[in-house]
């Protein structure tokens, strides 16, 4: 008999159970209660109840897990001095979508070296939030693989659909059942529409292909996820944080009555891809919030221990510590001047 399937498929490995992977590195109560109690504040501010501004800061991805524990270190003192007013969460991306080809993020390529040993990313990224969590950082990514969150939900906070797959409505049907609040970024065209739409599928009830936490393919009915924001991220027509854009963005979400709740990604387009703008675009925000802008209720700013990025090169001892290797970041010392200044503008919000 002619074969027809599985024709260009090299090899097919079986994962373990997300259930299997949750139990081998397990969360523990202090943990969970603090992604449960994050994802409870977050939905204040998305809500309007909550005038503090939630920050997602922190590398563009890991592929250093020690760079990114010493990350979380300083970011976690940081945050507790600068509570009152800013709720902060530590990106910790680990699925990084490509145009093309390159470094797909440590679930995918822990090694670092296209052996794509995707067992043991899973591995390394659930132990690697426990290691925050433990700090008391709580943690913000973005979700590609619509299989990932069975995997690493339980530690997350806050979740990103990106730019690439706002349109897709497998990440939308994904985020209707997903269990924290979802930014949902522009298109790469600088498209509001999308993101709009997506946030409108996203809250509403999705059937879809799925599976349980035992690793059995399922159909997945979900409730729809209230708590939606739209990511103001710029695009190929150019920056739009500006007050017009801040409007127009909000007056298409009450338009189709959903929370008028905004981020702004102060990098990617908006910054130009120069990341050495991101502090330029936050101070410009920040003017508008003391201005009177009430739907900006969070920012996003990608930051490292040091300032650029680097090449991933094949000797990996030749990699420079606490450097990104995907795009480029601020530096730890830049974000720390650029969150106090936020710390100190928004008191008059207080």
């Amino acid at each position: 008999m002619q074969k027809v399937t599985d024709l260009r498929v090299v090899s097919s490995e079986a994962l373990p159970s997300p259930l299997e992977m949750r139990r081998l590195v397990a969360r523990t109560d202090a943990q969970t209660e603090l992604v449960a109690r994050v994802r409870r504040e977050i939905h204040e501010i998305i809500h309007g109840r909550d005038p503090r501004l939630l920050v997602v800061v922190g590398p563009c991805s890991i592929h250093d897990v020690e760079a990114g524990v010493e990350y979380a270190k300083r970011l976690a003192g940081l945050s507790r001095e600068l509570s009152d007013r800013l709720l902060i969460l530590m990106r910790v991306y680990f699925e990084k979508p490509r145009t093309t080809i390159g470094w797909k993020g440590l679930i995918m390529d822990p090694h670092l070296n296209e052996t794509c040993d995707i067992p043991a990313g899973l591995k390394l990224a659930r132990e690697f939030l426990g290691r925050v969590l433990d700090l008391g950082m709580p943690t913000a990514t973005e979700l590609l693989d619509p299989i990932t969150p069975q995997y690493i939900a339980d530690s997350i906070s806050w979740a990103a659909i990106g730019a690439r797959t706002v349109e897709s409505q497998t990440h939308r049907q994904m985020a209707s059942g997903l269990s924290m609040p979802v930014g949902f970024k522009n298109g790469t065209s600088g498209d509001l529409q999308v993101a709009v739409n997506a946030i409108l599928a996203a809250a509403k009830p999705q059937t879809f292909l799925g599976i349980t936490p035992e690793g059995r393919a399922s159909a997945v009915t979900t409730a729809g996820n209230p708590d939606c924001q739209l990511v103001l991220r710029g695009g190929s027509s150019g920056t739009n944080y500006s007050s017009a854009h801040v409007n127009e963005a909000a007056a298409l979400l009450q338009k189709q009555k959903l929370p008028p709740s905004l981020m702004v990604d102060c990098s990617h387009a908006n910054s130009s891809k120069d990341p050495a703008r991101q502090p330029e675009v936050l101070d410009a925000v920040l003017e508008q919030i003391t201005a009177g802008a009430r739907s900006i209720h969070a920012v996003m700013v990608e930051s490292n221990l040091f300032a650029g990025a680097q090449a991933l090169t094949q000797d990996h001892s030749q990699l420079k510590y606490g450097v990104s290797v995907t795009d480029g970041c601020i530096g730890w010392e830049t974000t720390e001047v650029a969150l106090r200044r936020a710390h100190a503008v928004l008191k008059a919000r207080f």
